[in-house]
């Protein structure tokens, strides 16, 4: 297999609530500078964010100042044909990774976020009609033609990676799923294992649960909470977010966190704890804390 020559930075911003942001294009453009600034260099898109909306606000932002493209690697997803966004014609949410659909899509994509080329493309779910053939095809033209340096896949268990793999002259460079400490599914499924055997980074998403850990009366929640709050004491955390990005970056495949937030000290606060350490039994005392049981 060919070595990939695609390197993510430490944290991954993501862009899937920017319309939810309620940004000016200036303050997009800003927020960008930011993550620049914190040498998080890696954005993550997908053509169906906000509601088809996310990828061109973050390409009027980087209109105004395109000197950045190039200091930047933009992924991007598709592959979902969600109800929203307009479609007359869909009546049920559906995939599509036909050869026609991936083109097409990419070809909305560079539009929207005013960029020649794409650093990475994924297909967003598994899709049960893919014809590995097909997708093979669309990748290869499209990166014979310039528009995407590099390929992946996001929620993909290994064996339908290792199908899409097996029709392709190049490797595949990530599979973004996710990690959280309440979702544990990739750790023990295989997924990350088989990230860790090819050398491949795995992007984290919801790598907060979606804020409900900082909320939720579960009782996995409570415990998750008094255990990480004890664990941030005890490494000098500046709060519980802190010690769930440190634990997902000791996991040997050495995940990539994607951070969503458009607030400027939160993604400060993210990358800040690239500075903890945490040990073994306190990686498993979260671990115990999410599945309510010790290891056998």
């Amino acid at each position: 297999m060919i070595a990939s020559h695609f390197e993510f930075s430490g944290f991954v911003a993501g862009f899937w609530r920017m319309n939810a942001w309620n940004m000016n294009v200036q303050q997009r453009l800003t927020l960008i500078e930011q993550y620049l600034e914190l040498d998080v260099t890696s954005m993550d898109h997908a053509d169906i964010y906000g509601v088809y909306e996310c990828e061109s606000l973050f390409g009027e932002a980087l209109a105004i100042a395109p000197h950045l493209r190039d200091k930047m690697q933009i992924i991007s997803k598709c592959g979902i044909k969600p109800m929203f966004g307009g479609f007359d014609n869909r009546y049920v949410n559906h995939y599509d990774t036909s050869k026609q659909h991936i083109i097409t899509s990419v070809e909305r994509s560079l539009t929207s976020l005013n960029t020649d080329y794409l650093d990475a493309l994924l297909i967003h779910r598994p899709d049960p009609l893919m014809q590995a053939d097909e997708v093979a095809e669309a990748f290869l033209q499209l990166k014979n033609q310039g528009k995407v340096k590099h390929f992946g896949v996001s929620n993909f268990l290994p064996q339908q990676f290792n199908l899409l793999q097996s029709k392709l002259s190049f490797p595949l460079i990530t599979n973004q799923v996710e990690v959280s400490v309440q979702c544990l599914t990739h750790i023990h499924d295989g997924v990350l294992d088989q990230c860790q055997q090819l050398g491949i980074r795995p992007m984290a998403w919801s790598c907060l649960g979606g804020g409900e850990l900082f909320s939720a009366q579960t009782e996995q929640a409570v415990r998750l909470r008094n255990c990480l709050t004890l664990i941030a004491e005890q490494v000098g955390a500046k709060d519980i977010s802190q010690v769930i990005y440190a634990w997902i970056k000791m996991l040997p495949s050495q995940p990539v966190p994607i951070i969503g937030s458009g607030n400027i000290e939160r993604i400060r606060t993210a990358v800040a704890s690239d500075n903890l350490t945490l040990d073994k039994q306190q990686w498993f005392s979260i671990w115990q804390a999410s599945t309510g049981h010790s290891v056998p």
